[in-house]
């Protein structure tokens, strides 16, 4: 190599002749090139786009056939020098090991290029999309950068490629400090794949690292997530195994979307029903089959028992004959799922807000905007309804409230 660039130095001292000839070989090769860029490339683009297959149309996008071409002036090179035999020695093995260290890194680019259209034909197919391959692309696709540049190294110092492969033994713990992040995620990439963890277009939420929305492309270093707002978060793949995340794909492969909602009903305004309401209730569509299945039960209880006093007397609730008509409004829904999915309505412990009456159903449709229009008209009705029992939803006192009082407590002095 030093004697290489001794020769460079010293060429503007040889003979004419020479330098001729080096034009002469560089003109041809150049020459060559635009040739073979401008017929054979271009003629494959037009057979390529005149085939009914498509896998081909993505190797043109890729640009193998370009990058392909760039070989031609470097063999018309590494060869033409045997046509002038004048050329010193030193000169001609110089400019031959460049030709040869040009082929490799054309041939690496070429396979790059080869594996960003091989993405591009598996991406083609909607049911592999959901299973990324980038990321075991991008694994080759290094190997063989790192083999290109051990290749062209040996080349242009005129070694064996096998005395850099024995030195790399000796290198292993600074490899593994320089490619720790690519190691991690391509162990990561493969449990993702093999325990299905992640698919292009699941909804994942990862609170520690901002990232709440779909998945848009699973790389081998990085995972891209869009936000709701539009905004991009990208997760280093390795974070997917090493902390815990949130996949909503269950929830869209079920058809149903979770409802788990309460309503806080003020403890006070919970009583017995009147004879007049019970008769009320029992002629409500939705109430009818409970009202009377419900009589007769507490009939038959309070004759049983033998009770007089209405204190040892069952009786019903305006409290339970809500949750009762919540349970046939919820059966009685079309948007809401009656089998395979989890309906319910319980009362949770009271507290100091109230006692909760707590809505646990799944809807049919897991479209986020549709899911939230069947959400909100639910709760507005039985909000609504609420009175109708002689309940009162709960609810902290507003300023509102605390100036009604003084003025009330004002009145009354």
């Amino acid at each position: 190599m030093d004697e290489f660039l001794e020769s460079l130095t010293t060429q503007a001292g040889k003979p004419v002749v020479d330098l001729i000839d080096l034009a002469i070989l560089f003109g041809a090769a150049t020459l060559v090139y635009f040739v073979v860029r401008i017929s054979l490339v271009a003629g494959l683009r037009n057979l390529v786009r005149s085939s009914k297959t498509h896998w081909d149309d993505e190797l043109v996008r890729a640009g193998v056939f370009g990058r392909i071409s760039h070989i031609a002036p470097a063999f018309v090179v590494y060869y033409g020098l045997n046509f002038f035999p004048n050329l010193p020695e030193v000169l001609v093995d110089g400019i031959r090991r460049i030709a040869v260290a040009v082929m490799i890194l054309v041939g690496a680019l070429a396979i790059s290029s080869v594996l960003s259209a091989a993405e591009a034909i598996y991406n083609q197919h909607p049911e592999y999309r959901e299973r990324p391959i980038k990321g075991y692309l991008q694994v080759f696709s290094i190997v063989v950068y790192l083999l290109a540049g051990l290749l062209i190294l040996a080349a242009l110092m005129n070694r064996s490629p096998w005395i850099f492969v024995s030195g790399i033994g000796a290198m292993t713990a600074v490899l593994l400090l320089v490619f720790r992040d690519t190691i991690l995620s391509f162990v990561a990439s493969i449990q993702i794949a093999s325990n299905d963890m992640i698919r292009v277009g699941d909804w994942i939420e990862m609170p520690d690292l901002g990232a709440d929305g779909d998945v848009i492309e699973v790389a081998l270093h990085t995972v891209k997530v869009q936000n709701w707002d539009k905004t991009i978060t990208t997760i280093p793949t390795h974070r997917l195994i090493a902390d815990s995340f949130k996949n909503w794909r269950g929830m869209s492969m079920s058809g149903g979307r979770r409802i788990k909602r309460s309503v806080s009903i003020d403890l006070q305004s919970v009583r017995f029903l009147t004879d007049e309401e019970t008769e009320r209730f029992s002629e409500w569509g939705l109430l009818a089959d409970y009202m009377k299945s419900k009589r007769d039960e507490i009939a038959r209880s309070n004759e049983a028992s033998g009770a007089a006093l209405p204190v040892d007397l069952r009786r019903l609730t305006n409290l339970g004959t809500f949750r009762a008509w919540i349970w046939a409004l919820l059966r009685a829904h079309p948007q809401i799922h009656q089998t395979g999915h989890t309906l319910l309505v319980r009362q949770l412990p009271p507290g100091p807000q109230g006692v909760p009456i707590e809505i646990y159903c799944f809807s049919n449709d897991t479209n986020w905007v549709n899911y939230e229009g069947i959400q909100a008209d639910l709760f507005d009705r039985i909000l609504a309804m609420v009175p109708e029992f002689g309940l009162r939803v709960f609810q902290a006192p507003a300023g509102s409230d605390l100036v009604r009082l003084r003025d009330e407590g004002a009145s009354a002095a």
